[in-house]
């Protein structure tokens, strides 16, 4: 659906997308996950052809993106990660003002708004005003905006930020539910538990350059980092793991009196029931998963937050 090929861009002196390549099928959720600053938000806008690239070519569903623009904007929506809205209007009037500029018929437009404020949990508010609404509905309505010329494509930028959990939950259910319907989505964020929820591959990105991408499963492969539970003992002896290594197959490692065991959470009934055959006392349990946030750590010695 999607094929970008050594893009480059760059403001002054600052290199904000480092020639990347990266490929979206047609259907999927591809997701970038990096921190304010790593070049999502740039490199959305240039697939969106708000931004015109240094280097590099970009096609959507086999159109080149700078020789076919008018056919590309057509294919696809963009929801920004600024709230585009007029706030002394209602939902339904800036609506019609957004399908009025996509040039949708009246009749099909009025159509479409109904269908798309359904969508979105929202048709019993239409004739609010936008300043009335909670952040979260405003980022809903920002949603409705970039559907209602039925986008093959939607590109979505950080579309959760400063929203409450359940305004967020909303919109996973509403992402989910448009990408049943067939159409292919490009999220950004830097929250990893986003990506995890919704993307079927992801390219983690820093400093304008893509890391690495593909499935978590995949991601997960790429580091040497295994899960693992850390128990900490109010007394452990050498023998006492001795006899925890005859009863268990994991690999362990002890420091005093804590225990770091290679096993996943689905075993560690396992490695507790053992410790109690030994009568041995827990005093804290703490688990590492091997999540995006380990991997970004282990691939750029960095927090995804930093």
């Amino acid at each position: 659906m999607i094929q970008v090929q050594n893009l480059s861009k760059s403001f002054q002196n600052v290199q904000a997308v480092n020639d990347i390549s990266f490929t979206i099928k047609k259907g999927e959720i591809f997701g970038f996950l990096g921190p304010n600053g790593a070049g999502k938000s740039t490199t959305l806008n240039m697939m969106s052809t708000i931004l015109k690239s240094d280097t590099g070519t970009i096609h959507i569903d086999g159109k080149n993106s700078i020789e076919n623009s008018k056919e590309c904007k057509h294919l696809i929506g963009v929801v920004p990660q600024e709230i585009s809205l007029y706030e002394d209007l209602s939902a339904y009037d800036n609506l019609l003002f957004w399908g009025d500029l996509y040039g949708i018929p009246s009749k099909i437009l009025k159509e479409r708004i109904h269908t798309t404020l359904e969508l979105i949990g929202l048709l019993d508010r239409k004739k609010d005003l936008i300043k009335t609404y909670s952040g979260g509905m405003k980022r809903r309505i920002n949603i409705a905006a970039a559907l209602l010329h039925h986008p093959k494509v939607l590109f979505m930028d950080e579309p959760t930020v400063g929203i409450d959990p359940q305004s967020r939950n909303h919109i996973f259910e509403v992402i989910e539910t448009l990408n049943k319907q067939g159409i292919t989505i490009v999220y950004t964020t830097h929250y990893m538990e986003e990506v995890e929820r919704l993307c079927d591959r992801i390219a983690i990105i820093d400093s304008g350059k893509i890391i690495a991408q593909g499935t978590q499963s995949q991601l997960k492969e790429l580091v040497q980092t295994k899960e693992s539970i850390q128990f900490e003992f109010d007394f452990l002896s050498e023998a006492n793991v001795n006899q925890l290594r005859k009863l268990l197959s994991y690999t362990m490692t002890q420091n005093k009196n804590k225990l770091l065991v290679e096993s996943t959470v689905k075993e560690l009934s396992n490695v507790i029931t053992a410790c109690n055959e030994l009568q041995l006392s827990i005093k804290d349990i703490q688990l590492n998963k091997v999540n995006l946030e380990a991997i970004f750590l282990n691939l750029t010695g960095k927090q995804l937050r930093d």
